[in-house]
């Protein structure tokens, strides 16, 4: 589908009081006034923000009680037990509320579920067993548990203390644990409802740091684990994709020096083994491309209790076998996804019917599910239209399903308009999952389309594409970048400014790079400037680009790449069209 490119408005007196009133140049001015930042009193703000400007951790509903109920049962030498989700974002929010915990004296350990066998969240035969194992023991869930209706009953049931600390979407029945903890609770006003699961278990663990102080200010000791908390905090920001503003801006601007600054033995051999123990200020790619895979990779492949370890454990020589493990892991996933990306678009190729759907429903036996949920987000942008993978069991004939959708079209809501046909579905707007018998995929996949066709109202969405400016080549130089990178941390919701040039060439023909020839690779001048530009998962745009024998305009992203210590600007390429098309 073809994108529609939107250009941001700009008043040209209003970028020039900006400029002159905060001495930053015209393209920054731009760019901030496209984002709604009009002011001088906004501008400074969001460039200035403290530390200081999170909010208490007592302002996030249930969390006082929580706190109150933990130190009663450290007080009391009960057992407590972490239950954590098995991405990355539960992976840090185990970690991080272990290491509290720990540092508490608690007798803690945690539970992870695998992602293969048991599926997310709490299951009632886990708790039946964590209870029949130790029945004093608290039981805490983190990044999981708010829609475990079932499980809660059964823990209150046994008389198991169960505190549910989440953040996804809650169902329209609460589960009845002791204690719960969510920024969106009903009947609650917490400020910033966009915490991710680790961040909620970071704000539980500052409030026991606070209580073990004078009540409100924690010992040094324990300032010094927050300090080293809020990299976790900031690493799980950014693989869940929650939004990068408010709350969440602030803790992956000041959490990402903590990955450097203080890495525990598990961070240290990750950031190595990535080549990342020099630079002295990670970026939000970094984590997303680098660290974040790798800790992902082991719950996808349902080893993420091995994750927990890498990042809890004080043994150098542990650490280091267990990130070499998971970057094996990372090098598999990559392997297996590429082959489910190849055999999904096989299928498509071979139901010319499926092609003209409004969406698509793919299921196989052979696909693996950890990883069926990345390859749909690739079929689903190659296509243009909401995609779900299943992935059949050949032994029960039950399928485990992954959606992505696109443009505006809520995916979480098709599905649930086809649940007679599932077992079981949740999730979001623009990525959800399911659970499905083999003989309901062809009704659920009708049942499915023709949702997406209500939602579409016989329209195909158009993609929009935001240009915060329209520059020359000429413009993108070191020190813009770097003023601009004042914007960051950039990621979801707040996007590495995207620029727009017309009259572009080809310097050299396009060529495709990487494993299997996924990435573009070329070279663009204007004007006598000439830079090189890249584009993650487009080496199918090489062969189009060739064919092109006129300028092109290009809509972009621009950054500092550094390869063996020479830097150069390059270009992230977001879309093009021939200049006759503009």
């Amino acid at each position: 589908m073809a994108k529609i490119w939107r250009f941001s408005r700009h008043d040209e007196q209003q970028v020039r009081s900006l400029s002159a009133g905060l001495r930053i140049s015209p393209l920054m001015a731009q760019v901030l006034i496209a984002r709604g930042y009009e002011s001088t009193a906004d501008v400074q703000e969001f460039l200035e923000a403290k530390l200081v400007d999170l909010h208490p951790p007592e302002l996030l509903p249930g969390l006082n009680e929580a706190a109150e109920r933990i130190l009663d049962a450290i007080e009391s030498e009960r057992r407590i037990t972490i239950y954590g989700d098995y991405d990355a974002d539960g992976v840090c929010a185990t970690s991080i509320l272990w290491h509290c915990l720990k540092l508490l004296g608690a007798q803690v350990d945690y539970y992870i579920p695998s992602r293969l066998e048991e599926g997310y969240g709490l299951n009632t035969g886990s708790i039946q067993e964590l209870y029949e194992a130790d029945p004093e023991r608290l039981l805490i869930s983190v990044d999981c548990g708010i829609t475990s209706v079932e499980e809660a009953a059964l823990a209150q049931e046994l008389g198991l203390e169960l505190i549910i600390t989440d953040h996804h979407q809650f169902g329209e029945e609460l589960p009845d644990a002791a204690v719960l903890v969510h920024p969106r609770l009903p009947g609650t006003e917490y400020p910033f409802g966009d915490l991710c699961g680790a961040a909620v278990a970071f704000k539980l663990a500052w409030r026991l740091c606070q209580i073990k102080g004078d009540g409100k200010r924690a010992t040094p000791r324990m300032r010094e684990f927050l300090l080293s908390a809020m990299g976790l905090a900031a690493l799980a920001t950014i693989t869940d994709v929650v939004p990068l503003h408010g709350e969440n801006r602030l803790l992956v601007r000041f959490g990402l020096p903590a990955l450097t600054e203080r890495p525990g033995c598990g961070m240290r051999a990750l950031l190595t083994l990535c080549e990342l123990q020099e630079k002295k200020l990670l970026e939000t790619d970094d984590i997303g491309f680098n660290i974040g895979p790798r800790i992902n990779a082991a719950g996808r492949l349902g080893q993420a209790r091995l994750a927990v370890e890498l990042l809890t454990t004080e043994n150098p020589d542990r650490a280091r076998e267990l990130a070499n493990y998971l970057n094996e892991m990372n090098e598999m996933r990559k392997k297996v996804e590429r082959k489910i990306l190849k055999h999904a678009r096989e299928m498509v190729d071979e139901h010319p019917d499926w092609q003209e759907a409004p969406a698509l429903v793919l299921a196989s036996s052979e696909w693996h599910p950890g990883v069926i949920g990345i390859v749909a987000a690739r079929v689903a942008e190659h296509y243009s239209k909401p995609t779900i993978l299943i992935a059949l069991s050949e032994k029960t004939q039950i399928g485990q399903g992954s959606g992505r959708t696109i443009a505006n079209l809520n995916l979480h809501a098709a599905m649930t308009g086809a649940d007679d046909y599932l077992i079981a579905c949740g999730g979001h707007e623009a990525a959800a999952g399911l659970k499905i018998e083999a003989e309901q995929i062809d009704d659920f996949r009708t049942a499915f389309c023709n949702q997406i066709q209500q939602q579409l109202e016989g329209d195909r969405p158009e993609e929009e594409l935001w240009i915060d400016a329209e520059v020359r080549l000429a413009d993108c130089t070191f020190n813009a970048i770097r003023e601009l990178d004042r914007l960051g941390p950039f990621g979801e919701k707040n996007p590495r400014p995207t620029f727009a040039a017309t009259r572009v060439e080809l310097a050299e023909p396009p060529r495709k790079m990487g494993a299997g020839e996924r990435h573009l690779s070329i070279t663009l001048h204007q004007h006598g400037k000439r830079v090189k530009a890249i584009a993650f998962g487009r080496g199918e745009w090489a062969d189009e680009m060739a064919q092109i024998k006129g300028p092109l305009s290009v809509s972009f992203a621009v950054n500092i790449n550094s390869f063996r210590g020479q830097q150069s600007v390059q270009l992230l390429l977001k879309d093009w069209k021939p200049e006759e098309a503009g």
